[in-house]
């Protein structure tokens, strides 16, 4: 189930961050943008963040452009686009590869446009809006 996946997921996000970075992790200044997939509301997904106190942004209805894959994983993923494997671990290979080809300044530049689309979703008030 996907649900146990993400919560797997956010297990070693809490180890990783309260490891690498305890002073964050103290403060409590660092926060999880979840969308509204139905994994991310999942009621024991709910339970863990709260147990574990990690804050999240929640995503606005009716905004699609707001998670910061789409800003940067989505489009590095599109690199393995229309290929062809011989196996999974040949899809775990090139996908590895693919994320690992995101450079600093690729990731600041994700984050630069999520806050923008961010202060347009509150400029808007919520409501949809297109384009960049």
């Amino acid at each position: 189930m996907v649900k146990l996946f993400y919560l797997q997921v956010l297990k070693c996000l809490h180890d990783t961050v309260r490891q690498k970075r305890p002073e964050m992790w103290q403060s409590g200044e660092w926060w999880l943008h979840n969308d509204s997939v139905p994994a991310h509301k999942a009621l024991s997904v709910q339970q863990f963040l709260t147990k574990n106190s990690m804050t999240q942004l929640l995503y606005p209805p009716y905004s699609p452009d707001l998670a910061p894959c789409d800003f940067v994983l989505f489009p590095q993923m599109k690199k393995v686009k229309g290929k062809r494997f011989a196996d999974v671990e040949e899809v775990k290979k090139k996908t590895t590869e693919a994320l690992k080809g995101i450079t600093l300044k690729e990731f600041q530049d994700c984050f630069e446009k999520w806050k923008t689309h961010l202060d347009r979703c509150i400029a808007s008030n919520g409501q949809y809006f297109e384009g960049d």
